[in-house]
């Protein structure tokens, strides 16, 4: 009997019950939400990309205009699909607590202001993150709790039609805004209570309703809800000057040859834009991956756009400029009462 053949076809057996346990040892069990959050190993980078391909997509609710350029380079770059729902930033907070109770969980990250996502982690929805890429960033953008991170600053600026007003005319304080010469000039964004009620803290609950009252009374202002209409609005000169646009507005309208500029007026007030992961994301190393990537690879990209990165290495307009964020649990806390000194000084007042 030729036991050749036989011998030969255990070793062969033997071989692949060697190689496929030695390949079961070097591919690494997926690692949970939670796991790939605070995942702290040196190989971090690697597990997170092998893992993320294998989960092939994410999924992210957002409120903001430049973001999906930016979700557009995480695909090129990694393959990663990236589905997106967009709407308001009240919409968006509703929609996650809704999904959550419902049992509904099919998102990865929400991108929202400061306040809305301080509120989602108060309803016990966004996983604690800890990326090397968070020490790069300004204090404002990372919360002690850790639950959510700002990607960009939204700095609330003045912005004038530069073909009703000259630049040697602009006002240099709010208390500038009480001269006459303003009537019928002036336009609001209809939902600024947070930069209205942070920026009476700064001036002084008390002076700062009687300069705006003495603003109101003597030349009034109009009101436009969005401040990417707003913003329009001042570059059609239907609004000569509005006290409260976005600073990347303006500016991307300047670079297409709008007649507008920006300009700060103290206290000038900002509010971070920002990213949380869900505690029961169904893709949760895609998640942390282009986490990672909106506030590393991705600040540059914001910076070319106009808007205004978070990164302590990326230069913007603001860097030596002073600003006060809005704290967004004083934003929660002090809503209703901010809401009610906003309508009662201004949007009610409005013409």
């Amino acid at each position: 009997m030729n036991c050749r053949p036989i011998l030969k076809g255990i070793v062969n057996v033997l071989l692949v019950v060697v190689i496929s346990g030695a390949c079961a040892q070097n591919t690494k069990p997926m690692m949970t939400a939670a796991e790939a959050a605070l995942y702290k190993g040196t190989d971090r980078f690697e597990r997170l990309v092998e893992a993320a391909k294998k989960e092939g997509v994410v999924s992210i609710y957002h409120v903001y205009p430049g973001l999906p350029a930016l979700l557009a380079e995480f695909t090129k770059k990694y393959g990663i699909k990236v589905k997106v729902w967009r709407s308001g930033s009240e919409t968006v907070l509703q929609r996650i607590v809704s999904e959550s109770r419902g049992n509904k969980f099919e998102v990865d990250l929400v991108q929202n202001n400061s306040p809305e996502n301080e509120a989602a982690y108060r309803e016990k929805l966004l996983q604690e993150v800890r990326s090397p890429f968070q020490a790069d960033l300004i204090a404002q953008a990372l919360p002690l709790h850790h639950h959510w991170v700002g990607f960009s600053i939204d700095v609330w600026v003045s912005a004038y039609n530069t073909n009703k007003i000259k630049k040697e005319d602009l006002p240099k304080t709010y208390q500038d805004l009480m001269d006459p010469k303003w009537k019928g000039l002036l336009g609001i964004e209809a939902n600024n209570q947070a930069w209205f009620g942070s920026l009476l803290n700064e001036m002084g609950e008390e002076s700062g309703l009687k300069t705006f009252n003495a603003i109101m009374s003597t030349n009034s202002m109009s009101f436009r809800k969005g401040h990417s209409l707003l913003t329009m609005m001042v570059s059609s000169g239907e609004v000569p000057l509005a006290l409260t646009v976005y600073s990347w507005i303006p500016e991307q309208l300047k670079q297409k040859g709008a007649p507008i500029e920006y300009f700060p007026l103290q206290p000038l007030m900002a509010q971070t834009s920002t990213i949380g992961m869900l505690k029961k994301a169904p893709n949760p190393n895609a998640a942390v991956l282009l986490y990672d990537f909106l506030i590393s690879d991705g600040q540059k990209l914001l910076a070319d756009a106009a808007f205004i990165p978070v990164s302590k290495k990326i230069s913007n307009p603001f860097l030596n400029v002073p600003m006060k964020f809005v704290d967004p649990s004083m934003a929660i806390d002090h809503q209703a009462k901010w809401l009610k000194v906003f309508e009662e000084t201004i949007t009610k007042r409005s013409k």
